[in-house]
């Protein structure tokens, strides 16, 4: 039996709990959510499970509330295959006036949204989880403490072991749990089997409509190759219709995409949007970001060997991974991570920003003394546009690197920090 990794969502699945009846775990199928869940419930419900799954979908028609019995908290596991579950919850929370009662976890938004009554608010708190970041598997020393950098410490301290051959690898494998500890080319199938389960079978679980696996396959294609870019969708069209026969257009596009979102395939960034000294116009698209970087890899039909390769496509898909890692490290502290961008091209990768007002601004490097400074000088020019009469300087300013030996502040005062030296 393989033993349970620590989650950084423990920790926040158990102080939710401590403050709502219900909590909701998502994310994409194959994260580690029910594993992690099935850490602290006392009772189980699997409605996918073949032995009972008939059974269990025409109870939770009939009387829903039967389903809900048992010791809590209670996993309800795939709790969207049966809808009026969530109205179900919503109401014995109400009634037992008690928390902690049950888990829910999904791998998808339920298609149909018809038979949901209540959003839930007041009654249930939301957990994403994502793929392990490189901490959780244990590939991050976790010397550097992205809390820590808020208080702006004047020095940091931390070595990286991991070489730009072992880098390419995490970025092939993936976060995926199962992969965690496989030899080398085992552990890479298991990203090319979640990519084929999402193009034949997932992709339409998400509205019940079937999808063409080879449209699917080109979009998924053309999306790998806009990470880390504000595309609009007419873009993307205009890239598959390059080899789409058919009439395929920005309506179908949209479609498609919305159902790797609902599947949590997909998971672009908000832009930032911060007082500035002077009236610059910020662009406000999303930035395009599969939720892990070996679904782009997959998508491309690329292994380490192809990133090593090639530079350019392999500084796109590590962007993936941190940016994977920094909305990992970013949720235990409450805080979200966003993208900045303005008229006059200045662009910063991410910003991690805290419900305190704090944040953070970060630029993401594969590595290389031009890129670093390229990433500092941007960090440096965008922190002097921010207006401080009106919001918090950044707490700090960070090089976020793939590889490089150390961590450590440099004399302007830019952290530079390893991949593998990050922790929450």
């Amino acid at each position: 039996m393989k033993t349970y990794r620590k989650r950084i969502a423990d920790q926040i699945l158990l102080k939710k709990l401590q403050g709502k009846g219900a909590v909701l775990i998502e994310g994409p199928k194959w994260c580690g959510k029910t594993t992690t869940a099935e850490q602290v419930a006392q009772s189980f419900l699997y409605m996918n499970d073949p032995k009972t799954m008939r059974q269990n979908l025409s109870m939770a028609e009939i009387d829903p509330q039967r389903l809900l019995q048992g010791a809590t908290p209670r996993l309800i596991d795939e709790w969207q295959l049966a809808p009026k579950l969530w109205d179900a919850v919503r109401f014995e929370v109400d009634h037992r006036s008690d928390l902690g009662q049950f888990i829910l976890t999904g791998s998808a938004v339920p298609p149909e949204t018809d038979e949901i009554k209540h959003s839930g608010t007041g009654r249930v708190s939301w957990l994403t989880m994502r793929t392990m970041s490189l901490y959780e598997s244990g590939e991050s020393s976790g010397q550097v403490s992205l809390e820590n950098l808020f208080s702006t410490p004047a020095a940091i301290d931390g070595t990286s072991s991991a070489d730009i051959e072992t880098l390419a690898f995490y970025v092939c494998r993936g976060g995926w749990p199962q992969a965690i500890g496989m030899e080398k080319d085992i552990a890479l199938d298991q990203a090319i089997d979640y990519y084929d389960g999402v193009v034949h079978s997932d992709i339409n679980r998400a509205d019940n409509i079937n999808k063409n696996p080879e449209r699917v396959k080109r979009l998924m294609r053309s999306f790998a190759r806009m990470q880390g870019a504000q595309t609009p969708n007419s873009v993307i069209v205009k890239d598959v219709r390059v080899n789409d026969d058919g009439s395929i257009n920005e309506e179908t596009v949209g479609r498609y995409i919305d159902a790797l979102k609902k599947i949590f395939v997909v998971e672009d960034m908000p832009a930032w949007n911060p007082n500035l000294r002077s009236k610059t116009a910020i662009r406000t698209s999303d930035t395009r970001y599969y939720a892990d970087p070996s679904i782009a890899a997959a998508a491309l039909g690329l292994g380490p060997d192809d990133l090593l390769a090639d530079l350019n496509t392999f500084g796109l898909l590590y962007e993936t991974l941190a940016v994977r890692d920094l909305r990992v490290y970013a949720g235990a502290l409450g805080g979200q991570v966003y993208h900045y961008r303005d008229k006059d091209g200045l662009e910063c990768d991410s910003v991690v920003h805290l419900r305190n007002g704090s944040y953070g601004l970060i630029e993401i490097k594969l590595g290389g003394d031009k890129l670093i400074e390229e990433g500092a000088a941007t960090l440096k020019a965008l922190s002097k546009k921010i207006d401080t009469t009106k919001m918090k300087a950044p707490s700090f300013l960070m090089v976020l690197t793939g590889v490089g030996d150390y961590a450590y502040r440099r004399e302007d005062g830019v952290y530079l920090v390893p991949i593998a030296t990050l922790k929450n």
